[in-house]
This record gives C-alpha cells, structure tokens and sequence, in this order.
C-alpha cells in the first residue's frame, strides 16, 4: 500500500508541475482518439477519412473545450451519413441536433462523458461509465451518458447496415426511414441500457455520499449488482436480448476499474476517523471526518561538491 500512496503522490506532484502542457497534450490524444475511432467505424466519406484531417483537427482541439471534441465529432458522424443516403443525414442531423441541445441545455459540464460514451461501447466496457460516473460525477452526468449511447447505436446501426442504406431505390425511402427510426431510437436493447445506466449511476452516487465506512466500496459493490439485476429484470421485462456472460463480466471489470478510481481519487483512512461538535447560535453540528490517505514523498537533493575548493582547504 505504501508503495502505490508514493506513486499516486508522484503522480499527482509530476501533474501539478506540468498541467501546463500535459492538458493539452490530454486533450490533443483524446480528440485524436475520437476522430479515428469514428473514422474506423463508420469511414464512408474518404474526404474527412484521411487520418491527416482527423490530425490537423485534434491539434486544433487540444487549445479548445473538451465539448468542441463532441461538436466536431457530431460533424464527422453527419457527413459520413450524408455520404451513405440523404435520408440518414437528415436523421442524423436532426437526433444529434435535439441531442446536442439537451446537453448544452442540461450538462454542459460532462464533454468528456458525452464523447468518452461511445468509446467505452467500442471497447467493449460500457459498464464502467455509471460506476465511475456516480463516483466522481452526478445524477445529470446521466444525460451524456443517454447521448452517447444513442450515438454509438447510430454508428454501430450505420457500419452493419451500409449497402442497405446507399441503396438508390426511390420505393425503398419509407421503408429505409423507418428501419433507421425503429433500429436506431425504438431500439430495445439501446432503451434498457440508458434506464439501467441511470439507475446504477444514481444509486451509486446516493450511496457513496451517506455517512458510513467504506461508502466508496459499498456504492461500487451495491451498483454492480443493480446494474446485473436491472439488466437481467429489464430483459425479460422488455424482451430485449442481453448476453449474460458479457454482462456479468463487463460489470466485474467495470467494478475493478472504479476501485482503481477510488484509490486515485478518494481513498481514504477509516480507522483515523475523528467526530467533532459545536453549535452556533441556531444549530448543533456533529461533524464526522475521515482523513485521506497520504505519504510524505522525500525530496531528494544532490549537493555537489567542487573538488578544486576540497583540495584547497586540505592544503
């Protein structure tokens, strides 16, 4: 334990030092990661595939707000739909349009969950985001969590479906429309997963702020099992198919991965915990505190010494 309080103190001294240039660099890798991610998935249009474009626009990026990342990446999503069938633009364009201005409106704050949302899906660990998020977030970071996974279903729906879609049959428009509508927002699967991703978030979030010990490892435990419970209750609820395995080993990961975070973030020393009272005027006040867990790092220094002054004194 030792061991890892002086790495997390190393960590959190080299990021004090250097946050000057290790922000934009963050954001540069972040930006870049997204554009080449879309650019994979869904690369349709060769214009805005070239992994120079998604280059030139990430270092643009990294001088920006995260939320330009989630901005340009919407940009990058509606023009490879515009490449595939003017139909799946303007549905495109129209769900990122209300989307967008539901999170500017409710959470503009969360950039990096709106746009870090789909990447998790990509990397198969979408569990991890309302474990974490109900730890370092709140109930609102529920909202890019919701976005973001109606964008991934519509990437995921575009890459699987791209010859029907560039198909030029003018009988086809209606019956291309409403597959886009029923497979992108009547979608079963992509529905239980925003529900099951706000419960867990929230429930983790109450949990971690009550007053007991180890409400950190009881929010992530609790919130792993309601997010196994309330997917396996809203399959069967709404016949909606989940693959238990990826489920149940998804949430355990995600489980690990906040453990992770709540030894960076919190970790704290429970067997240290101090109560204290006073009063004022109006109120009493009982106050519980718990101290975090901390290490003095040593400060080394290397005195040089000058031999030519050393062999002077001798003499």
């Amino acid at each position: 334990m030792t061991a890892l309080l002086e790495m997390k103190q190393h960590l959190k001294i080299f990021y004090s030092k250097y946050d000057v240039y290790l922000i934009p660099a963050i954001k540069f890798l972040f930006a870049l990661l997204v554009f080449m991610m879309i650019n994979g998935q869904i690369g349709f249009m060769d214009k805005i595939a070239n992994p120079a474009v998604a280059l030139l626009l990430a270092l643009f990026c990294s001088f920006l707000p995260v939320n330009m990342t989630a901005v340009f990446g919407a940009f990058f999503i509606v023009a490879h739909a515009f490449a595939l069938s003017l139909e799946l633009f303007a549905i495109a364009a129209g769900l990122l349009f209300i989307m967008y201005a539901l999170y500017f409106r409710v959470a503009p704050g969360y950039g990096y969950v709106l746009v870090l949302t789909p990447i998790m899906f990509m990397l198969k660990i979408p569990h991890v985001l309302p474990l974490v998020l109900g730890l370092v977030g709140g109930p609102v970071a529920a909202v890019p969590v919701a976005c973001g996974t109606v964008i991934y279903s519509l990437m995921y729906f575009m890459k699987n479906n791209e010859k029907m879609l560039s198909s030029s049959e003018t009988e086809q428009l209606t019956s291309r429309i409403l597959y886009v509508v029923d497979n992108v927002l009547n979608n079963k699967g992509v529905i239980l997963t925003i529900l099951v991703f706000a419960v867990t978030l929230v429930v983790v979030y109450v949990i971690h702020r009550m007053s007991v010990d180890y409400a950190w490892y009881l929010a992530i435990g609790v919130g792993a099992v309601v997010n196994i419970v309330f997917f396996l209750l809203g399959a069967l609820i709404m016949k909606a198919n989940v693959a238990i395995g990826s489920l149940v080993l998804g949430t355990l990961i995600a489980a690990v991965i906040a453990l992770v975070v709540e030894f960076l973030v919190f970790s704290v020393d429970y067997t240290r915990t101090e109560y204290t009272q006073f009063e004022d005027d109006e109120y009493y006040y009982y106050v519980k505190a718990v101290p975090k867990m901390s290490i003095a790092v040593a400060d080394k220094k290397v005195k040089k010494i000058n031999s030519r002054n050393k062999s002077r004194k001798k003499r």
